[in-house]
């Protein structure tokens, strides 16, 4: 089922997010331990998103504030905001309230 602005989503308790070295590094619990699975490195647009992403906004709201926060048009961010949190939850890393 595809993704909406109206959608609240939240960070799935089964994944493990860090900051190093300003980078944000994520893994799903279900992937420690095996080699063969990814991490996941977010860059500045992707940790503002994965802050966001708190189970009390919309991905319309989020999107608003990022395009605000970073002076970029609303198009651009919401198709940023629904094509980064589709690919989480593909990989089981957020979800949907």
């Amino acid at each position: 089922m595809a993704l909406t602005l109206d959608d609240i989503m939240a960070q799935s308790k089964d994944v493990v997010a860090r900051v190093i070295e300003d980078e944000l590094i994520m893994a799903p619990l279900n992937c420690i331990g095996n080699m063969d699975t990814e991490l996941y490195s977010m860059n500045e647009t992707g940790k503002a998103i994965w802050s966001r992403l708190d189970g009390k906004r919309s991905l319309r709201t989020i999107a608003r504030e990022m395009a605000e926060e970073f002076s970029t048009a609303l198009g651009v961010i919401e198709r940023d905001v629904i094509g980064l949190v589709e690919e989480l939850q593909k990989q089981k890393m957020v979800i949907v309230l």
